[in-house]
């Protein structure tokens, strides 16, 4: 099998109701993720691309989460409505969907406003 030329990790993270976090997949049913898969395949982009589920990707408070590497490109907040324009504009074009990347000093750091105080100030 080729290496990949892009793979994607979707948060299907779902934690108990009331929990100290919130989950990127409340309901347990990984929607986003089978929705960009759809996605992807009915693209036909050039290249070889895996889009996998993922366990707990620390951004719980940015959540739904997804990464795509190799360009280490992280995404929160994101919703079905806005993975035709990852797909389209990152995925076939290269250009990631700067409205939905999550900021450096917002990944893996106890310090986010995300964290703070839970909003969401990334869209």
């Amino acid at each position: 099998m080729p290496q990949f030329d892009r793979h994607i990790f979707v948060c299907t993270n779902q934690r108990e109701q009331g929990a100290a976090r919130p989950s990127c997949s409340p309901d347990g049913k990984g929607t986003l993720h089978a929705l960009l898969k759809d996605k992807v395949k009915a693209a036909k982009l050039p290249g070889v691309l895996r889009v996998n589920k993922s366990g707990c990707l620390e951004q719980c408070e940015h959540g739904p989460t997804m990464v795509v590497y190799p360009e280490q490109v992280w995404y929160g907040f994101v919703q079905p409505e806005d993975l035709d324009e990852i797909v389209e504009e990152h995925l076939r074009h290269g250009r990631p969907v700067e409205r939905l990347r999550l900021a450096p000093e917002c990944l893996n750091t106890a310090s986010c406003a995300h964290r703070a105080t839970g909003t969401e100030t990334a869209r």
